[in-house]
């Protein structure tokens, strides 16, 4: 049946979502022009390796916000800085040392996720280590703007049904990556994920903590193998969840995503038609299909605007993140069906809000290999629509703008991290957005890689209450106390 449940800690971009709110909290921060949290006695410090020291002020009822300058460009430690805005919740009891927190994106906010995830978290975990949230560089402090439109751009036609499709795909694009590079165009080959691994490091060192510990979620899973391929030895625990496989092309990564968001909707499906109330049953993959082809059709009338394509794609991966939402897609399918696309409009519209897409794009297509034209792109968006009908072409269509982009991408390889610690894997069988054998390979590839299962749905688990998970991570990250390779969580 279709169960509710309070929405506790998932990452990515609900877990996003889910830490903004709890940040609410944090009455007394303030913002800057740029959206970046700023307090008058939190000057920044000198430098990556600065002294170990950082100026902390108050931002909030329990948290403490600070600026860390560190190079643009790593190679060139003496060159230019950016600003980073840290944020930490402090160990209320017996500190081991830092607990740096990510909730993926790109695009995640890790400073009000830090705020957030300290409220879920078992309370022995919060008793013994800082929660900390580095803002990834081109965020907070050093924020980039390349003045799109997220609605606009995601509410063009992904799938591509005839010339004037392709068309408008490929001009929105092009007027988002130029407003890109007009805005941000020197800073756009620093912003990938070793050089949010190298910060983090850097942060740890302004600390004053000779190691490490870190909790990451989605994309942050990728952060975390270049922290530990980087800096091994300084790494003391580390948990990754929901695991971004290093090493394929961005094709082949969006396509295994694509898939995964097919069975994440399949068992919504079958969720639904087992239930007489839900509204789409007893066949809610028809029901999907028929509004699908509807708005292919023409557009469902909504507010604030129409359901077309592009509303209808994106709402569509919205719910699927987590299982407490699908009575919402439920709804919303329901109600598009009778002429009222606003729910599935306001699923789209929650999902471009709760992370930063300039960035989001600034990272993969620097971190990734892409084809070299366009029409090589869609053409491979055409190819996964044969695998994963519902969601393929749209999944690995929005990447178009990554063959247009203006740095030379530098893909990430694949890591083993000899000289880490054991590295915590997790991963869930029914994962939509990270598929579950993505952390299978992981955990292998890594040296030191240990998997832990969790038998259930939605986009990553530690710290959403489920007992089994999170009394082992507490026992990792407080105990060291390693599970066995491969054990479930039911």
């Amino acid at each position: 049946m279709l169960r509710r449940r309070p929405l506790l800690a998932l990452a990515s971009l609900l877990a996003l979502a889910a830490a903004t709110s709890c940040a609410t909290e944090a009455d007394d921060q303030t913002l800057g022009d740029d959206g970046a949290a700023v307090t008058e006695d939190a000057p920044a410090t000198d430098g990556p390796e600065g002294a170990g020291e950082l100026d902390w002020s108050s931002c909030g009822s329990e948290a403490e916000c600070t600026v860390l300058e560190v190079p643009v460009d790593y190679d060139d430690p003496q060159g230019e800085t950016l600003p980073l805005s840290i944020t930490r919740v402090p160990a209320s009891g017996d500190r081991i040392g830092p607990l740096f927190v990510n909730p993926g994106g790109p695009g995640g906010t890790a400073g009000d996720f830090a705020i957030g995830i300290s409220y879920m978290l078992p309370d022995e975990i919060t008793e013994h280590f800082d929660i900390v949230g580095v803002d990834p560089r081109g965020l907070g402090a050093s924020a980039i703007d390349c003045g799109g439109d997220m609605q606009e751009l995601y509410g063009v036609d992904y799938t591509i049904d005839s010339p004037d499709d392709t068309s408008e795909l490929l001009t929105t694009s092009q007027e988002y990556v130029d407003g890109c590079e007009a805005e941000a165009g020197d800073l756009l080959p620093h912003l990938g994920t070793e050089d949010v691994a190298r910060d983090i490091d850097a942060v740890r060192a302004a600390m004053g903590d000779d190691q490490l510990n870190y909790l990451g979620f989605s994309y942050g899973t990728a952060i975390g193998q270049q922290l530990a391929e980087l800096f091994g030895p300084t790494v003391r625990a580390m948990i990754i969840d929901g695991i971004l496989d290093l090493g394929p092309t961005g094709i082949e990564s969006a396509t295994t995503q694509a898939a995964g968001f097919e069975v994440a909707l399949q068992a919504f499906a079958d969720d639904c038609d087992a239930d007489s109330s839900c509204p789409l049953a007893p066949d809610a993959i028809g029901a999907v299909e028929d509004l699908l082809a509807q708005v292919e059709e023409a557009p469902v009338p909504a507010e604030p605007r129409d359901l077309g394509p592009g509303e209808m794609s994106t709402g569509l991966t919205m719910p699927l993140y987590s299982e407490t939402l699908w009575p919402d897609l439920a709804d919303a399918v329901a109600d598009g069906l009778d002429g009222d696309g606003s729910g599935m409009v306001a699923l789209a519209d929650q999902y471009l809000g709760v992370a930063d897409f300039d960035i989001y794009f600034a990272v993969n297509c620097l971190d990734f290999e892409w084809p070299e034209t366009p029409e090589e792109l869609l053409a491979a968006g055409a190819d996964a629509a044969d695998e994963s009908p519902h969601f393929g072409e749209a999944i690995v269509n929005d990447y178009v703008r990554c063959t247009m982009w203006p740095v030379e991408e530098e893909p990430m390889p694949a890591v083993t991290a000899p000289d880490a610690p054991p590295i915590l894997v997790v991963s869930t069988t029914n994962d939509p957005a990270t598929p579950y054998e993505s952390g299978v390979r992981t955990a292998e590839r890594l040296e030191t890689g240990v998997l832990l299962t969790y038998e259930g749905d939605g986009h990553t688990v530690v710290g959403n209450g489920v007992p089994c998970v999170d009394d082992i991570a507490t026992a990792y990250l407080v105990d060291l106390e390693v599970p066995e390779d491969g054990t479930t969580c039911p």
